[in-house]
């Protein structure tokens, strides 16, 4: 039987074009959606779409990651870091927005950005199909797609005044075209002192580069300016299947058995929170440049 267009994807059709021919339209057909050319693309039966083809950059968090993910967000202790990321957007639109939600992973931040903007839609992007899965039950306005943030992306020019990155991967360019010249960006990314404690017990934590916010900023700057930032920071207490689950859920977890993070007295109990949150605004693209 076909899958129903789920009611939060038929909020965001008006959004989405054809990542094969560009063609702007897509139209729900016997639970796929198709373009005018007749290219198609299935709906999942979770209720996200599947846009993606052909070879993707990353397949994204597995189904275990989500699932320690989904348990640690559960216990509020990012609570704080969605609520920044809520109330930057809440201070750049407020009423019927469209929020894009890039690297959504599980729909948690985005919820919480729909939460407070009552006429606001959300369309969250990732690659992971458990993400997804996720994602596209996370809030009766969240509508979920699956694509690579590296790739163009299946979105028509200058559609959302809100564009969300959260500890996500960035796509500066294509962020700037989907951006309406009014819009905001919001990126949301670790200090060097985020979760210190624990990179400190696990040599196969990932790390963060020093440098991360100069290449940040190089990245940014030819298509965005800085409004705000704030700083979000303070220390976390966790019981043992918290902090399993926090170590878990990140990249981390591909280098780091379960058995090794569960070994006594191996992980913190208190870990810092760290992130800094900023606000931007787009740039006037100059004649010839970019090619948005």
């Amino acid at each position: 039987m076909p899958v129903s267009l789920p009611p939060a994807l038929a909020l965001s059709l008006d959004l989405l074009r054809c990542p094969t021919c560009r063609t702007r339209h897509l139209r729900p057909d016997r639970g796929t959606l198709r373009c005018p050319v007749g290219h198609t693309f299935d709906i999942a039966r979770h209720g996200y779409a599947g846009l993606l083809t052909g070879t993707r950059a990353t397949s994204g968090d597995d189904a275990a990651m989500i699932r320690a993910r989904d348990r640690f967000l559960s216990t509020g202790a990012y609570a704080p870091i969605r609520e920044v990321a809520v109330r930057l957007t809440a201070d750049a639109r407020s009423g019927r927005a469209t929020v894009v939600d890039v690297g959504c992973g599980t729909g948690y931040y985005l919820a919480g950005v729909l939460d407070r903007l009552p006429g606001a839609r959300g369309l969250g992007l990732d690659t992971s199909v458990r993400a997804l899965r996720a994602a596209a039950r996370a809030h009766a306005r969240a509508a979920a797609v699956a694509w690579d943030v590296f790739r163009p992306f299946p979105l028509a020019d200058r559609v959302a005044d809100v564009v969300l990155d959260v500890f996500a991967p960035r796509n500066p360019a294509e962020f700037h075209r989907v951006l309406r010249p009014t819009g905001r960006l919001i990126v949301v990314r670790p200090t060097g002192r985020h979760l210190a404690e624990l990179r400190g017990r696990l040599p196969a934590t990932v790390s963060i580069d020093p440098a991360k916010e100069q290449r940040l900023h190089r990245a940014l700057d030819p298509f965005f300016e800085a409004v705000v930032t704030e700083q979000v920071e303070y220390p976390a207490t966790l019981s043992g299947p918290e902090v399993l689950d926090l170590a878990a859920m990140t990249p981390s977890a591909r280098h780091v058995g379960r058995t090794e993070l569960d070994e006594d007295g191996l992980l913190p109990d208190r870990v810092t929170v760290s992130v800094l949150a900023t606000a931007y605004r787009p740039r006037r693209p100059q004649a010839g440049t970019w090619g948005c």
